[in-house]
Order: C-alpha cells, then sequence, then structure tokens
C-alpha cells in the first residue's frame, strides 16, 4: 500500500461498476454516450435560456441553475469512471478522492435546495399570479439561489472537513465507483462517531426539510388549481408543474432509497444502480423532461434551428 507514512494512504482503489472484464467496453461507451447527451443537454438548456427572450423569467432562471448543477455534479463522477474503465486498477490518489467527494457533496445538496426553490416558485406562479411578478422579483430569486448554494456550501465544508481529520491507515479498497461518504468511512482506523451522526443529522434535515416544502407548496398547488372554474386553466397549471414533478420524484425516490433504507436490506449492487441513476442518469433526464414537456423551450429551440439552417442556406 503506497503511504506517506505509517499512518497515511495516499492512494485509494475504487471497486468500480463491475468485475467482469468483458463488460467494460460496453460500459464505457454506454456512459459515455449518456455523459455526452449530459453536457449537450445542460449545457444547451443554460444557453437557450440565456439567449431565448421569453424565457427570462424566474421559472428558466431556476431552472438554468438546475441545469448547471446538473451538469457539474456529473462531470465530478462520470470522467473518472470512464478513465477507470480503460485500466486494470482503478486508482484514485487521497487528494482527487477528496475534491471529488467535495464538488459531489456540494452539487447534489444544492440539487435538493434548487428543487425546493423551484417548488416555491411554482406555488407563487398558481396561487398568487397577479403578485409573481412582485414576489419574485429578480432579487428574491438571487437571494433564493445565493441560500441554495449557501447550503451546499455549508453541507459540504462540514463533511469535508470531519472527513480530512480522519486517518486511513488500513484497507484502501473504497466498494464503491467514486468517493462517497459511507464507503469513505468504512475504512479509517479512527473514530467515525461524529462524522456518522453528522451524516444522520445533517442528511435527515436536508432531506426532509426539502421535501416537507416541496410537499406543502404542491399540497396549496394542487388545491388552487381544483379550485380553477376552466378545465383549460387546469391543464395549464398542471402542465407548469408536470415537468418539476417528474425530476422530484425521479430524483427524491432515488435518493430515499438509496439512503433511507433499513441496513438489513443492505445490497451492494443494488446501490450501485441506484447510485448509478442519481448520479449519471438523472442529470441526462432532467434537460430532456424540460425542454420535451416546456412549449416555451421547444419553441425558442425551433427558432434557433431555423436560423441556423437559413443561415447556412444563404
Amino acid at each position: 500500500m503506497a503511504s506517506l507514512n505509517e499512518s497515511t494512504v495516499v492512494m485509494f482503489i475504487l471497486e468500480g461498476l463491475t468485475d467482469q472484464p468483458e463488460l467494460q467496453l460496453f460500459l464505457f461507451i454506454l456512459f459515455l454516450i449518456i455523459y455526452v447527451i449530459t453536457v449537450v443537454g445542460n449545457l444547451g438548456m443554460i444557453i437557450l435560456i440565456a439567449v431565448g427572450p421569453q424565457l427570462q423569467s424566474p421559472m428558466y432562471y431556476f431552472l438554468s441553475n438546475l441545469s448547471f448543477v446538473d451538469l457539474c455534479y456529473s462531470s465530478a463522477i462520470t470522467p473518472k469512471l470512464l478513465v477507470n474503465f480503460t485500466g486494470d486498477k482503478n486508482i484514485i490518489s487521497y487528494i482527487e478522492c477528496m475534491t471529488q467527494f467535495f464538488f459531489f457533496c456540494f452539487f447534489i445538496v444544492s440539487e435538493c435546495f434548487m428543487l425546493t426553490a423551484m417548488a416555491y416558485d411554482r406555488y407563487v406562479a398558481i396561487c398568487s399570479p397577479l403578485l409573481y411578478n412582485a414576489i419574485m422579483s429578480p432579487r428574491v430569486c438571487y437571494i433564493l439561489v445565493t441560500g441554495v448554494y449557501t447550503m451546499g456550501s455549508f453541507t459540504t465544508l462540514v463533511h469535508t472537513c470531519c472527513m480530512a481529520r480522519l486517518s486511513f491507515c488500513g484497507p484502501n479498497l473504497i466498494k464503491h465507483y467514486f468517493c462517497d461518504i459511507i464507503p469513505l468511512l468504512k475504512l479509517s482506523c479512527s473514530s467515525t462517531y461524529i462524522n456518522e451522526l453528522l451524516v444522520m443529522i445533517i442528511g435527515t434535515f436536508n432531506v426532509f426539510s426539502t421535501t416537507a416544502a416541496i410537499f406543502i407548496s404542491y399540497s396549496f398547488i394542487l388545491t388552487s388549481i381544483l379550485r380553477m372554474q376552466s378545465a383549460e386553466g387546469r391543464s395549464k397549471a398542471f402542465s407548469t408543474c408536470s415537468s418539476h414533478l417528474t425530476a422530484v420524484a425521479i430524483f427524491y425516490g432515488t435518493i430515499i432509497f438509496m439512503y433511507f433504507k433499513p441496513p438489513s436490506s443492505s445490497n451492494m449492487t443494488q446501490e450501485k444502480v441506484a447510485s448509478v441513476f442519481y448520479t449519471i442518469v438523472i442529470p441526462m433526464l432532467n434537460p430532456l423532461i424540460y425542454s420535451l414537456r416546456n412549449k416555451d423551450v421547444k419553441d425558442v429551440l425551433k427558432k434557433i434551428m431555423r436560423g441556423t439552417i437559413f443561415s447556412r442556406l444563404m
């Protein structure tokens, strides 16, 4: 084992997704395609919102930030995974591992709170449509997004600082395909009591505070929709919320399956599949969900495509 001294590991080995060599090429191609779609989809969404005049509203401001978060936290995991598919040993240095852990933690927590901010935006839009522009002013939107990244920063700094104080002097095989907090804690040769306590307290607060806020927002939204006299109005209200609800259901469903199940039902293969879903697949799905189900986004995309085709013809 490579070490700086007798008690400090400087290299970890990632167990990876599979130990079957015949699957490596297939998985490399599959995840490369997913990552390319993720980058193109999220970057494309950010650019569309930046250049589209009809997309200059609070809802799309939050969506642009969600795309940024998805792009970044996928990029914290997927490139290293792709590199690992091409080598015999999935080696990652201690510094690289802590860096990957830091960015993954920051962006995954930011995703939770960004989805919550988007739920509040939908609540104001449907329950107080006449006051929407006043309530969701640029200043309020900026404060909400700043709060999202502040919560992400606070959570990440707490976990990273507590992780950095641990000693790693025993086995250096991380039974995962990236540096997640639980597999890392299992390798430490010092007490992890404080770390585990913080994981439970902060994790429970983050998940349940955001899910409670989203649930309350949609309770009011549903009540307002049911009170609408016009069927067309109800249909339009549902359509503005459906994309966000789909993203929330997929993201939180996977997170709850991953971290809030009895230890007796723990299965490493299932956990890896669930992790792949929320670290790699969901960042790809979000821009597809919002673009395919959103008329304004599709209209801006069509205008850009027509302009591009026309300029080529000219």
